[in-house]
This record gives C-alpha cells, structure tokens and sequence, in this order.
C-alpha cells in the first residue's frame, strides 16, 4: 500500500519530529509497504493539497495537534473524512468525545465506569461540576493531551487558593477551561486496546514510582515523560504488571468497557488507579495514543507476544477492513437510492 505518515509540526523551517514516525516508517517499509513521511503545518489549503495529489491508499493519522485552536485535531481528522481518506485510529467524533475529558467522564458515568469526581472552571467563570469534591485535587486542562498544562508539584493542590491559581494560569496559559479531579491515590495502570469489533486488551503495565523521592506525587507529569534531566522522569518507570489474574482481567475489562463507550477505533490506550479498596478509576483514555518502540503501548504489545512491526501492520489492517466496509456501506445506500427513485411513479 502506500502510505503516508501524517505530522504536524509548529515550524516548517526548522520541524521537530518524534522519533516514533522513523520507527513507524520503518515498520511500515519492512512490511512491504510504500511510506512517505508528510510534514503538516497549520495551512489548510496545503493539507488538503496533499491529501488530493499524494493519493494514498491510507494515511497513518500521526497528527496530535492542528494550528493554534485546542480541537484542531478534530477537525483535521475531519478532513479526512470529507475527502474520503482511508485513515489509522478514531475519527474527528471520537477523537472529540476523549478529548472533552468532561464529556468523556458522562459518558463513561453512563456506563457505570468509575471516574474521579470533578468539577470545569471556563475562563468565563462557569463551574460545572460532576460529584462532591473534596481536597486535594488534581488541575489539569480540559481538552489537552500528552501531560501538557500537568506539573505534578503545581497541579496537586492542597487549599483553595493554590486551586484559584492554579486555574487562572490553565486559562492564561492554555486558553483552556480547567479540568479539576478529586485525586485518586493508589497504583497507576495503563492498559492498551487493539481492534474493533473484536477488540483486545493487552497486559496491564504500570509505572513504577519506588524511587520517587518522599513526598513528591506519584503522578507520570510533563516532567516524568519529557525532561530527561528531571527527578521525576528519573524517578518513574514503566514495567509489565505482575498481578493476579483476576486483578489483570478486572483491570483490562474497565479498558475494554471504556474504550467501547467512547467508540474508539483501531487502537488507543486506558490510564487507571487501584485504590487500596480494590476501586479501578478511568484516569483518561488516549485515542490514538503514542507508538514509539519504547512507549506503555508497544511494551504491552511486546508483552503480548506482537513485535513492534507486526503491531504496526495490525493497525494498518485494522484501518484498511474499516475503510472497505465503509465503502461496501455507501455503495449499497447509493444502490438502494436509485432504486427508491425509480420505484417513484411519476
């Protein structure tokens, strides 16, 4: 197939990309398949230019922002779908519903999936809130993703005025509303899922936080999973859970349940807490989540026998089956028109 792996960089003169999108490439080539890395800026004429002129089989959706607007990767994914683009992982409705981390905690409260209790504080100071909170709380953005907006010193608040502050400066900084959660303590789990229909949990993995030094919270921040040079990323580690095997088919269940009320699609993955009462909360659920060769996502899938290439083309297939249904879809509703039609008497 050809393939073009879609990034979105801040800065065309000077990008700055990931080293997963190599690793995807290369994964994608030595499963036979043509890939051609493409470079995304804000411009949208220039977007769907590429899109029109490459005419690629299926675009392996890399996109995790889109210009300056916080649902920009709705709207980007979107555009797929208004140009009939075969593409990887949740559409732009998906993609919306776990990016509204309010909306998504109704959804999966629907369902019966515990969710830590919280409240939304817009810039223009609506409050909407979800449960009785009590301190300390967590504050983090509402609609950002990858940590960003989390400082796990600043975002763990103790008092009201740290959390006034602390949401004052989501709004400065962000143009967010600030998103605040009772704070859960306990162990952290991230469980991936692959498939659709017959979806898949993979084996639990938690962080480790033992070298954590005391006092610090127990939390994978900006810091733990950007800054090499931090305590906190020095501090926390990835590793396959040990657990019993009820206590991993719990844990993969609360995933699985989670990601259907969400309707995601291909692949993402389930961040949880278990409370020492054996209570699992649904932290956050990522769409689309990060496939670097190192990440809790392909550490799962190792884990579950499927090296990293094979993980790759699973992803491939999975969006390919997609995209043939979808077709076989629309020929049937256009068939079934003309013949609505005819059937008119005139």
């Amino acid at each position: 197939m050809k393939i073009g792996l879609f990034v979105y960089v801040e800065q065309e003169d000077a990008p700055e990309v990931d080293k997963s999108i190599d690793q995807i490439a290369v994964a994608l080539r030595r499963n036979g398949h043509e890939a051609t890395i493409v470079l995304v800026h804000s411009d949208v004429n220039r977007f769907i230019a590429e899109l029109q002129e490459q005419q690629f089989d299926l675009v392996f959706n890399l996109l995790e922002q889109f210009g300056e607007g916080n649902l920009g990767l709705v709207e980007a994914t979107g555009l797929y779908q208004l140009l009939d683009v075969p593409f990887t992982g949740s559409g732009p409705g998906e993609i919306f519903l776990q990016q509204d981390k309010a909306l998504s905690k109704k959804l999966l409260a629907y369902e019966k999936i515990l969710t830590p209790d919280y409240a939304v504080f817009t810039a223009e100071a609506d409050l909407e809130t979800g449960g009785n909170l009590r301190l300390p709380l967590f504050v983090k953005p509402l609609q950002m993703d990858a940590s960003f907006g989390i400082e796990a010193k600043r975002s763990l608040v103790r008092n009201t005025t740290d959390l006034m502050e602390r949401v004052i400066e989501i709004h400065k900084q962000f143009g967010d509303a600030a998103l605040c959660e009772q704070y859960i303590e306990g162990r952290e789990f991230y469980v991936g899922i692959l498939g659709n229909l017959e979806a898949v949990a993979l084996p639990p993995i938690e962080m480790d936080f033992s070298k954590m030094p005391e006092g610090m919270p127990h939390v994978k921040d900006s810091n733990a999973k950007f800054n090499e040079s931090s305590v906190e990323y020095k501090s926390t580690k990835p590793v396959v859970a040990d657990l019993p095997d009820e206590l991993r088919a719990k844990l993969q269940q609360v995933a699985l349940n989670s990601y259907r009320a969400l309707r995601l699609r291909d692949y993402a993955r389930v961040d949880l807490r278990l409370t020492e009462a054996g209570d699992i909360y649904v932290i956050e659920v990522n769409a689309n989540c990060y496939l670097e060769m190192e990440s809790e996502y392909a550490m799962a899938a190792k884990a579950a026998g499927i090296a990293f290439d094979e993980l790759i083309e699973k992803i491939v297939q999975l969006a390919r089956e997609r995209g043939k249904q979808a077709a076989k879809l629309r020929a049937t509703v256009k068939e079934s028109s003309k013949t609505s039609a005819s059937e008119i008497p005139l």
